[in-house]
Parts: C-alpha cells; sequence; structure tokens
C-alpha cells in the first residue's frame, strides 16, 4: 500500500515517537477493512514502539483507532487516511505518543481546561484540501483533553452516515451528535467556539496594544508581503486577518507561482505566515475589521468591539467568492450548494449536478465532476464560454456534461433538507427552464471584501479599492494591496509585489511625515 519512498520518509517522522502506541483495528469483511489492516501492518513495521490490535470495537467499522499504550483511544479514523489526509495520520501517530505540538503554551492550557464530554466526528473527503485542518485540529483537542474524543469520517466510504446526516459538504462537523460547524477552521476557530470567554479575552488584549507604525488589514499573500517588508525595516508591525492565508486557502493546485513547480494553497499559506513569524510582526488572527476611522492616527474597529491604532495602514483583504443571489441559495447552502469542486465533489458521486459559470474555474470544475457524477450541466450566463480553448476541447469531449449558453440562474428548489432542482431563465427565448438535480456548483469568480470600506476610501464601481502606482488611497496614510484593489489581474505572485510595493510606500510616508 505504502510505497517505498513514503516508508522511508515515515519512518523518519516515526523515529520521534515518544512513547509506546498502538494502532486497534476495529474490522469487518470488507475490501477497505483488508486496506486498513494491510495499512496498520506496514505502519507498525517501520518502529518497535508501534503495535496492531484488532480487537477494537468501535461502532464505525472499518475504522481504527490510535492510543499510547495502557490509555483509553480518543483518536479515530473511520476511514483510509491517506490523500490529503495522510499528514493528518502521521501528525496523530506523534502527538498521542507524546510529542509536542506547534501551538501556543496558553491554547494548549485552554484545551487542557475545556470541560466535557465532548465527542467530535468529522466528515471529509479524501480530495478535500480544507478538510486536513480540521481534523488534525480536533485530533489535537483529543490528544490534549482526556475529555475530548474524535472519529474522522471519509463520506466516500460511509455514504449511509452521510446520507444520515445529510451531509453535503465537507469537512462538516459534528459535536456530540449535533451540527457544530462546517468548512475549514483552524483549531483557534474551533476553542473559540467551544470557549465562551475566548473572545471577551482576545478583545481585551488587543485593545491594550500599542500605537503600530503599519497594520496590515488582512493576511493573504498581499498583507504577508507587506507585513515582512515593514517589519524589516524595524518599525512596529501589526497584522489582523480574519484567517491567515486568505484565499489561498481554498486554492486546489498552484502552479504558476514562479520558481516552485507546483504547490497547494495550504502548504503556501502556512509558509507565509511561516516567513512572518521569522520577523517581530503582531499576528491577530481570527479578528475581522468593522470600520476604518482615518485621522492623525488610523484607528481601526474589529467586530469582537475593540479597536487599533496605527500612524498608517495597509489594507489587503483580499476577495471571496461570488454568490449567485438567487432565491434558495442561502437556504441551501452546504445542502446542495457547494463552491468547492475538489472538496465537496466527491459526496455527489453518481447523482446529477450544475455548475454554474463558463469560465476557467467553472469548465476545469465541470471536467472535475463528470469523472464522479451520473451527469454534469455546465450554465453560462453569456452566448459562449470564456474559458481557455483547451479546456473547452476537453470539456465537449466528455460524453456525461451538457452546455447551455444564454441561461441565467434565477432560483435553487429543495425539499426543505436538500437541493432538488434549479431554474433558469433562456435568454433567447424568454422562457423559464427547470432541471432536476442534486447539487449546484458555483464557479463566477470573485468579490472584494470592502463593504465595511464604503463612504470611507474611494472605491471603483466593482467595489476594489482605487490605488495609485504606489498603492496609495484616497485616504492619506493609508494603503491598498492585492485582490481588493484596482490592481489588474488577480494573481498570487501580483498580490505579493503590490504587498511589497504597498509596504514600502507607507515606510516612505512615514519618513516624510515624522
Amino acid at each position: 500500500m505504502l510505497d517505498a519512498q513514503i516508508k522511508a520518509q515515515l519512518q523518519a517522522y516515526l523515529e520521534k515517537l515518544q512513547a509506546p502506541i498502538e494502532l486497534i483495528a476495529s474490522l469487518d469483511q470488507s475490501a477497505a477493512a483488508a486496506e486498513i489492516s494491510q495499512l496498520l501492518t506496514e505502519i507498525a513495521a517501520l518502529n518497535p514502539k508501534i503495535s496492531v490490535r484488532t480487537d477494537g470495537n468501535a461502532v464505525h467499522r472499518p475504522s481504527f483507532a490510535i492510543a499510547k499504550v495502557g490509555e483509553a483511544a480518543r483518536v479515530h479514523f473511520a476511514g483510509i487516511p491517506l490523500g490529503h489526509e495522510f499528514t493528518s495520520l502521521v501528525l496523530a501517530l506523534l502527538q498521542v505518543s507524546g510529542h509536542p505540538p506547534r501551538v501556543e503554551a496558553e491554547l494548549i492550557e485552554t484545551i487542557r481546561q475545556l470541560s466535557g464530554p465532548l465527542s467530535f466526528v468529522s466528515f471529509i473527503s479524501l480530495s478535500c484540501h480544507n478538510c486536513p485542518d480540521v481534523v488534525q485540529a480536533l485530533n489535537l483537542l483529543a490528544v490534549l483533553n482526556p475529555q475530548i474524543q474524535h472519529t474522522m469520517v471519509d463520506g466516500a466510504l460511509y455514504q449511509d452516515l452521510v446520507a444520515e446526516h445529510r451531509v453535503m459538504a465537507v469537512p462538516t462537523v459534528l459535536l456530540n451528535g449535533q451540527p457544530f460547524g462546517q468548512g475549514r477552521m483552524s483549531i483557534e476557530e474551533i476553542v473559540t467556539k467551544l470557549d465562551a470567554g475566548s473572545a471577551v479575552k482576545a478583545a481585551e488584549a488587543i485593545n491594550e496594544k500599542a500605537l503600530f507604525d503599519v497594520l496590515v488589514v488582512g493576511g493573504g499573500p498581499a498583507g504577508a508581503s507587506a507585513a515582512v517588508y515593514a517589519a524589516r525595516k524595524g518599525i512596529r508591525t501589526g497584522v489582523v486577518a480574519e484567517r491567515f492565508g486568505g484565499q489561498v486557502l481554498d486554492t486546489m493546485g498552484i502552479e504558476n507561482f514562479i520558481s516552485v513547480k507546483a504547490t497547494e494553497g495550504p502548504k503556501l499559506a502556512a509558509a507565509l505566515e511561516a516567513h512572518v513569524r521569522e520577523y517581530e510582526v503582531d499576528i491577530m488572527n481570527l479578528q475581522r475589521a468593522s470600520r476604518l476611522n482615518p485621522g492623525e492616527l488610523i484607528e481601526v474597529e474589529l467586530e469582537n468591539g475593540a479597536s487599533l491604532r496605527s500612524k498608517t495602514v495597509i489594507l489587503s483583504t483580499g476577495a471571496r467568492w461570488r454568490e449567485m443571489n438567487v432565491p434558495g441559495e442561502q437556504e441551501y447552502r452546504g445542502r446542495g450548494v457547494a463552491y468547492c469542486p475538489h472538496c465537496d465533489g466527491p459526496l455527489f458521486k453518481g447523482k446529477r449536478v450544475a455548475v454554474i459559470g463558463g469560465g476557467n474555474s467553472g469548465v476545469e470544475a465541470a471536467i472535475d465532476l463528470a469523472g464522479i457524477v451520473s451527469h454534469v450541466t455546465l450554465l453560462e450566463f453569456g452566448d459562449q464560454l470564456r474559458a481557455d480553448a483547451v479546456l473547452q476541447a476537453k470539456l465537449r469531449s466528455l460524453p456525461n456534461v451538457q452546455i447551455i449558453t444564454q441561461a441565467q440562474t434565477t432560483a435553487v428548489l429543495g425539499d426543505g433538507s436538500k437541493v432538488t432542482a434549479l431554474t433558469y431563465l433562456d435568454r433567447v427565448s424568454g422562457e423559464t427552464q427547470q432541471i432536476e438535480l442534486e447539487g449546484i456548483f458555483v464557479q463566477i469568480g470573485l468579490l472584494p471584501n470592502t463593504d465595511w470600506l464604503k463612504g470611507v476610501v474611494e472605491l471603483s464601481p466593482r467595489g476594489e479599492i482605487i490605488v495609485d502606482e504606489r498603492g496609495q488611497t484616497s485616504v492619506p496614510g493609508v494603503f491598498a494591496a492585492g485582490d481588493a484593489s484596482t490592481t489588474p489581474f488577480k494573481q498570487i505572485i501580483i498580490a505579493m509585489g503590490e504587498g511589497a510595493k504597498a509596504s514600502l510606500a507607507a515606510f516612505d510616508h512615514l519618513i516624510r511625515a515624522a
């Protein structure tokens, strides 16, 4: 199952095991059970501190648990954690054995003080690049607190559970059998939801922050670049971000980042954060800006009630998925309406779906989904697809894909629990048509995260922050960079360059204002 290269790499990692652990299998007669058995046997052969038992009595079969010898198992895998989840498996092996996690001591103490019992179940797909963060966070909670348990469930393997809990998007997390969260969540976000007092404590700590020379709002590529360039000048630099990494976290494959042949969004986001942390930058994650107050000292108010002051501000708030804004979209979001085909596609195996949007992202989504679902209908508002010719040719060669142009989606229909159909307006005939289906993947571009800036800085008709060649906005001392600005060509590498430029311009502004 594991090739020689992976075994060699895994064996090297397993040298970090602190104490003996055991892999406890709960098996049945399925092919998946045989694969789990083989995987556990191969892992155990790599280090004498690992043993295997097959007397597990878990509810989910086939599955396995990881436990320190002599302790009850709290980390469970109902599935075969390969693909994107292989890292989750490796970290679980190490952390259960006692290897220290790379988490701040204050957060660890908060986790240990959480009261239980707390039983988490996370539904994932092995092709989901957002799922590992959630799995690894919940595993660590279970490792650190004996009142917490976590079971990862591969939705493709446990279709009955997916149907029972009406899971139509991953990752989906249940806590004690009830919905807890959906989508990417960091360990800090999860703990904040569990610890009611954490938000208050965070606001109090932020209010006590000293004046910044440069405050970066947003933690994507532009914000990270701006923070590094500012910190290298030796000035007091802060980053306040709703989630560090931004839209990059939702990007599957990156093949146009010069000097790096190929990488994935979460890996690049982790590298960005690690680089920023090499400097004395005050990172305030999971904080959303709500208001900008210009002045001699610029104030940024946060949704939690706290506020920060700085001599200059760099706005790099990025963008979010553009929504259809039709009846039913919000009601069935996560229940058939999805925005990530890589993550949620496997949950629609054998079903009928639609893709909204005929650009590169829409056509690529339709191509990927065609290999999983029974049928794909691609709807494009214009009179022709906008994707690259090579992608269009590939799409048209697929037998289970229908392309409809001049189609304006008008509503999402459902039965109260899941999507059942959509309606669209035929822009040629003027007639309304209905398509019976079970999933809708929206791929119609991005919107800048600038709603909170309306009436404060000058915005373009598209809602982008208008900047000059130096990244300066209409407000003195306030600069902007990345996808939230009018800089053309929304690319990671361009955002990084614009972030650096805005940071240098902010430093120049500080010098001239001194």
